[in-house]
């Protein structure tokens, strides 16, 4: 089988692996110069399948009007005219039932615990290097009411078999060494001890040379310009370098998948959601963060990347926008100063943004659609980088016709039909 992926981002690379490993021709499309340069570019690093939580939850609509108030907001919300936003704001509103919360934490979960012992397996099996570290996640909170809240979190860890731990002011500064400078601001943390970090565009640059190596051809620079459909199956794809002709078509361009799938009648409900980040030198290794920790207040994480510490968060609902706000750049300084102030060299901060393709239920959606030939591998929000291995696996499956390795209901497109 000749296999056609468009995307080269942690999404479509990973999904070239498995589809490799298997045995198949490969051809992957992209319009960037190399792989893993939009959304998996400067992402927050995590490694979570603890914290794989839909953001659409009980208690969201009344949380996001407090946040749209904040100084240093997690939640900007700019309306305009889109049909597309609309819905997706409709149906993420519909989605913040006790049930359906339960209903979708439980497919993301399934799939991200699955995703993470993928990795460790690429990882090992092929020497990959990506400054990863395994040293878990702290979630900091601020203020008693947060650290009352962490109950209905627990409940759920443990439901899962997730291992957690929940720790006082002391507990957060043993993990956190860094900590000891903002003490004072500290309530407690619940930590989450299996949960790894990395540098996601170094992860998947270096398996996009290891399988170019092994015969994986890579069509950078390339423009998509629209998918040809001939008697209920994709024919080819029409790019700026002519036409690409395959046996298998799989969709993974996070964001943009949903304006190339309209093209050929097939709706997806994903939709951007910018995320801001910065990256940073380490100046004091002794006062840096060890791994990952997650400012409950903010809605930020902190991420040691080797010599570089990596800020990353906030949720803007503007389109396809991709500019860069001075005051996003200062709200992500202002966590990092405010919780490691001596941690970070001054200068550069290589501020940046990407946008997340959420659902709005919150799994992704994988899996076959009404074309034969035509799959789908996209939608993972703020957890690509999480669920990218496993989505792999699954996608490769399911494009083979083999039995996919979990369970995978629920992750089709067809469940948006009820």
């Amino acid at each position: 089988m000749k296999a056609v992926i468009l995307g080269a981002g942690v999404i479509g690379v990973t999904a070239a692996h498995y589809l490799r490993r298997a045995g198949h021709e490969v051809v992957v499309i992209d319009r960037q110069p190399g792989a893993a340069l939009e959304t998996s570019f400067a992402n927050a690093g995590e490694v979570s399948p603890g914290y794989a939580s839909p953001w659409a939850a009980p208690g969201i609509p009344m949380k996001a009007i407090r946040w749209l108030m904040m100084r240093h907001a997690p939640l900007i919300l700019r309306p305009t005219f889109d049909p597309a936003m609309l819905c997706w704001l409709a149906a993420m509103l519909r989605n913040c039932t006790a049930a359906r919360y339960a209903l979708n934490k439980s497919r993301m979960v399934r799939l991200a615990e699955f995703s993470r012992d993928e990795l460790a397996g690429i990882r090992e099996s092929l020497g990959l290097a990506y400054d990863e570290r395994a040293q878990g996640t702290l979630q900091l909170f601020r203020t008693p009411r947060q650290m009352d809240g962490s109950a209905k979190d627990m409940d759920v860890l443990r439901s899962y078999g997730v291992p957690f731990e929940l720790l006082d002011r002391n507990g957060c500064v043993a993990a956190e060494p860094g900590l000891a400078a903002s003490r004072d601001r500290i309530e407690g943390g619940l930590r989450l001890p299996n949960d790894e970090t990395g540098d996601c565009h170094l992860f998947t640059t270096r398996l996009a040379e290891r399988l170019a190596s092994d015969g994986v051809e890579f069509c950078f620079s390339t423009d998509i310009h629209r998918l040809e459909e001939q008697q209920g199956a994709i024919s080819g794809v029409q790019t700026s370098k002519g036409l690409i002709t395959g046996d298998a078509y799989l969709l993974a361009l996070g964001s943009h998948s949903p304006l190339l799938a309209r093209q050929v009648g097939i709706r997806l409900p994903v939709y951007p959601v910018k995320g801001y980040s910065i990256t940073v030198p380490v100046a004091d290794p002794d006062a840096a963060p060890v791994s990952t920790l997650l400012d409950e207040t903010f809605k930020i994480a902190i991420t040691r990347l080797g010599g570089r510490i990596r800020v990353g968060g906030m949720a803007e609902i503007s389109g396809y926008d991709r500019s860069l706000p001075a005051r996003r750049e200062a709200t992500l300084l202002h966590c990092l100063n405010d919780l490691f102030p001596s941690a970070a060299g001054h200068g550069e901060t290589n501020f940046w943004s990407g946008l997340r393709p959420m659902t709005p239920d919150g799994p992704p959606i994988i899996g076959s659609t009404r074309l034969r030939n035509l799959f789908l591998n996209t939608g993972h929000g703020t957890l690509g980088w999480t669920m990218a291995c496993g989505s792999a696996a699954v996608t490769a499956a399911v494009m083979t016709g083999e039995r996919p390795p979990i369970d995978i209901t629920g992750l089709a497109l067809d469940r948006y039909r009820s």
